[in-house]
């Protein structure tokens, strides 16, 4: 049986450097490194290329990490009955957060006018939502899941 969704929200963090891009990028930085390897083996400074190398080595890991960090997608949904959390990949699911829908509460929390992180709260715990939405974003979200708790909460009534 399907249950009815008051909210479903998938938030995708948002990367500015494509696939292209990033081939680009390590080009350039490989290339600059390499020129920069030859004058100092020129020089005879035969250790400094292999640091060189573990440079770009780690501009290409970190890159990597971001890219597979990128994959993971945080799915809130609300229904007449609870509040789930539920991170994702490609590969797998975790249920990060669940809780009765009548008793979950949200925390805003502010520092100066800008929204800093949205909290669902519940007897004590406590649960970080939206950290991939900018500060306008995430103080739309809120609202929004506001919303979709109340009707939730009004819809078992």
């Amino acid at each position: 049986m399907d249950r009815l969704l008051f909210m479903d929200a998938e938030i995708v963090p948002n990367r500015s450097l494509s696939q292209r891009g990033f081939v680009i990028l390590i080009s350039v930085v490989t290339f600059f490194n390499v020129l920069a390897a030859a004058v100092f083996l020129y020089l005879g400074a035969h250790l400094v290329p292999l640091f060189l190398g573990l440079d770009v080595a780690a501009v290409v890991v970190a890159f990597l990490v971001s890219f597979a960090a990128a994959r993971r997608v945080e799915r809130v949904q609300v229904d007449a009955s609870e509040v789930r959390v539920v991170h994702e990949t490609p590969k797998w699911s975790r249920l990060v957060w669940s809780s009765p829908t009548a008793f979950t509460r949200i925390a805003l929390e502010m520092d100066d006018d800008v929204p800093v992180a949205l909290r669902l709260r519940l007897s004590g715990r406590e649960v970080a939502v939206a950290q991939a939405l900018s500060p306008r974003e995430r103080a739309e979200f809120a609202r929004a899941l506001e919303t979709a708790i109340w009707r939730a909460r009004n819809a078992r009534f």
